[in-house]
């Protein structure tokens, strides 16, 4: 699931450096790209993923 919202995050980037969107500071493409990597780190070391290693 997080991977999926880091994809989101990704494209609402794409968006808005590709239309020239004109944003405050805090969602600016870049910040937005930051927060897909952030979501997408997450992803990737096992953080949502639901499954219990260990625990029956």
């Amino acid at each position: 699931m997080l991977g999926i919202a880091a994809a989101v995050l990704f494209f609402i980037a794409f968006l808005i450096n590709a239309a020239d969107i004109a944003t405050n500071d805090v969602f600016s493409s870049t910040n937005v790209m930051l927060l897909g990597l952030l979501v997408l780190a997450l992803h990737v070391s096992g953080v949502g993923n639901g499954r219990r290693i260990g625990r029956r």
